[in-house]
């Protein structure tokens, strides 16, 4: 099985099917393993996670494992925890920010990865590429409603909103999120990580 993901994630790092249309050049980010209990679904790598190859590599990377309730060391432990963003290469940036990930990578890949790792217990969804992806029409009408409503998606999916600094504001607004949300969430990932 460890030999299979390998080899799929040597593939994934040589795709370029989409490369005409990344100003950057192809460079996918990811990680997993075989062993994973957690797959994070994000959107797609900015600048700083191109530029360096580690994923959440950045500010959102830092929030996201805030709101988990984990340190690096675990983030990053492919054995606990896989990071597979619903675009794996950066797709540089347009008037309001990085543009939409590319829609071939999670059509094209996902399916592939999930099947090698067996021991997934939960797939959080950060972002509304995320939850178009894997909850198609058992989405709600907007990302704050399929969020305020996460617990219809458990035990799978937990989605969660971008954790960009970008979405600060929407964290102002909706309060219940850091009340009522992020305590499941870090229940979620410490209890799934903390069973043999």
């Amino acid at each position: 099985m460890a030999n299979n993901i390998n080899k799929l994630l040597q593939e994934i790092k040589g795709c370029n099917v989409c490369k005409n249309h990344l100003p950057h050049g192809a460079n996918p980010v990811l990680t997993a393993g075989v062993s994973s209990r957690i797959v994070v679904v994000g959107q797609a790598p900015g600048r700083a996670v191109h530029e360096t190859g580690i994923p959440w590599n950045d500010k959102s990377g830092d929030n996201l494992r805030s709101w988990m309730g984990v340190g690096k060391s675990i983030f990053y432990n492919t054995h606990m925890i896989s990071l597979i963003p619903a675009g794996f290469c950066y797709p540089g940036t347009g008037k309001n920010g990085d543009l939409p990930p590319r829609k071939e990578c999670a059509p094209m890949w996902h399916q592939k990865l999930l099947n090698e790792m067996g021991q997934v217990e939960l797939i959080i969804l950060a972002g509304q590429y995320a939850q178009k992806h894997y909850l198609n029409k058992s989405a709600k009408g907007n990302l704050t409603a399929t969020v305020q409503n996460f617990e219809e998606y458990l035990p799978k999916f937990f989605p969660l909103p971008h954790p960009s600094p970008r979405n600060n504001i929407w964290q102002a607004k909706n309060r219940w999120f850091k009340a009522e949300v992020l305590p499941v969430l870090k229940n979620e990932v410490n209890r799934i990580l903390s069973h043999k």
